[in-house]
């Protein structure tokens, strides 16, 4: 990785937990803001429940960090409605996430460490 690039990921460190989660579920494929919130909801077994403003903020935001992308794919034109948007993770936006995850790594080892946790299998 470039070094500007690797400043510019280091950057936008430490994520927002909603917009880490964003960018984890985007990163199995592409989805609309309703389904971003139902994926998170179900990922995080209802403990996460973005309201409309979370939700969409954090987008707007992503989309102006280059995190995310608007996809011009669409599903099954009969399924689907036209009113939706759909978004995809970019380069960028799975580089923050793996340094994110990094972090976080480093983050609970240190907390075993320090706290006496036993690594939970």
């Amino acid at each position: 990785m470039a070094k500007l690039e690797k400043s510019a990921v280091q950057d936008l460190l430490p994520l927002p937990l909603p917009v880490f989660h964003m960018l984890l579920a985007l990163s199995d494929g592409e989805r609309h803001g309703y389904a971003l919130k139902r994926e998170i909801l179900r990922r995080t077994n209802g403990k996460l429940n973005l309201g409309s403003g979370a939700l969409y903020g954090s987008i707007s935001r992503m989309l102006d960090q280059g995190l995310i992308e608007e996809s011009e794919d669409r599903p099954d034109l009969h399924l689907d409605d036209e009113r939706r948007r759909y978004y995809r993770i970019t380069t960028l936006g799975r580089r923050v996430a793996q340094a994110e995850a990094v972090r976080l790594q480093h983050l609970v080892r240190l907390a075993e460490g320090s706290l006496g946790i036993a690594e939970l299998a």
